[in-house]
């Protein structure tokens, strides 16, 4: 993994640390099974996010995805171009 890559994704985690403070958290690189796609092509990167929340609990699925692009959103299209989040609450684990 490049130094640029590891640098956005600890961006990425320091964001949702400080906004969520999540019990857990994974951020995977997909951006590899996305080579040639146009917004690789472009530089941003594709993630799998596992996040658990105690924020979560009692919200439906739709606000805690807003909760999460709220936290990386001028990340969006520029150096994160797709994010595919498992938001669960502590007691759906």
């Amino acid at each position: 993994m490049s130094a640029a890559v590891e640098g956005r994704i600890e961006r990425i985690r320091s964001r949702l640390q400080t906004a969520l403070s999540p019990l857990e958290l994974h951020i995977e690189d997909d951006s590899a099974k996305h080579a040639g796609h146009a917004g690789a092509a472009q530089g941003g990167g594709h993630y799998n996010l596992r996040i658990i929340c105690s924020q979560f609990e009692g919200l439906k699925l739709v606000m805690r995805h807003r909760l999460v692009y709220d936290s990386v959103h001028d990340m969006m299209h520029a150096e994160i171009h797709a994010l595919a989040i498992t938001a669960l609450a502590p007691s759906e684990t």
